[in-house]
């Protein structure tokens, strides 16, 4: 059984960093494509960032492009989103899910198998 948690949400100022983390157990992520989505009240869930671990591939939206930045810790197998120059727009709940079969690196939310809880990010201005 794959379950992945996410935590290192908050409250933060627009302007400020923050890293959120998805730490995966049942499986190693290497396996998998992780992807970061976020899903703002009255809004679809959309495509943050992912990464293909086997190919190095990752693939980031435009809207957080130069800003955010997955990285990994296979020891731990947690994957991290590091958040820079935030936005009152970056606003979200934010979901880390897990593609076992997937081509590439899917945008869709029901390309992914398995998905944490989701973490809350505020973003004043």
């Amino acid at each position: 059984q794959v379950q992945l948690v996410e935590s290192g949400g908050g409250l933060v100022q627009a302007g400020d960093s923050l890293t959120l983390s998805c730490a995966i157990s049942g499986r190693s992520f290497s396996g998998f494509v992780i992807g970061w989505f976020r899903q703002a009240p009255g809004k679809e869930r959309e495509f943050v960032g992912g990464v293909r671990w086997s190919v190095g591939m990752t693939s980031y939206a435009d809207s957080v492009k130069c800003r955010f930045t997955i990285s990994g810790n296979n020891a731990k197998n947690v994957v991290y989103l590091q958040m820079n120059s935030l936005k009152p727009e970056d606003t979200a709940v934010y979901y880390c899910g897990a593609a076992y079969r997937a081509w590439g690196i899917p945008q869709r939310p029901g390309s992914y198998d398995y998905w944490g809880q989701g973490t809350q990010v505020t973003v004043s201005s």
